[in-house]
């Protein structure tokens, strides 16, 4: 008889099947409310894990997205829920940058060189959380971005179809 081995990407795999399985078997027989607010942090935990283990990437992108929604649910709705004064949106959007930042941070221990893209969505998120969540002068900047940005846009994609290129040499 012939022992056959796995290898680590087929152990995680099983390992994430079977706990994704257990989580929904388990959420069957618990009451959804008090349960649904764990799902994404789960979710991420699962990802993040995977991630880590298997030494990829590819998992702890979408790990890092789920846990700044997770956090940002929990906050919201969870255990952790903040006092009602407190603006939702930017709690969220600040919590979903740092999930964003998250990939950056572990790309650093999966992968040979820094992801440093997942910085520009986070970066961004948590500048319109703060500016939402902190208001005054930060809301007439955000205002203004409104009108600002898109003429950016247009501007910078004007150069690029007008800007002089070189003649490829033949």
């Amino acid at each position: 008889m012939t022992t056959r081995r796995l290898t680590r990407d087929q152990l995680v795999g099983g390992i994430v099947l079977i706990v994704i399985g257990l989580v929904a078997l388990v959420m069957q027989f618990v009451d959804m409310e008090s349960v649904g607010v764990y799902v994404l942090p789960a979710l991420a935990i699962i990802f993040l894990v995977w991630g880590l283990v298997a030494r990829q990437i590819g998992p702890i992108i979408p790990g890092g997205i789920l846990a700044g929604l997770g956090i940002g649910t929990l906050l919201i709705a969870g255990p952790w829920q903040l006092p009602a004064d407190v603006d939702e949106g930017g709690v969220f959007l600040l919590a979903f940058a740092l999930g964003w930042v998250l990939i950056t941070i572990l790309s650093v221990f999966v992968s040979e060189k820094v992801h440093w893209w997942p910085l520009i969505p986070g970066v961004i998120l948590g500048i319109v959380g703060f500016a939402i969540l902190y208001g005054g002068i930060f809301d007439d900047v955000l205002a203004s971005l409104a009108y600002v940005g898109p003429a950016i846009l247009i501007l910078i994609g004007l150069y690029l179809l007008l800007r002089p290129r070189p003649r490829p040499t033949q």
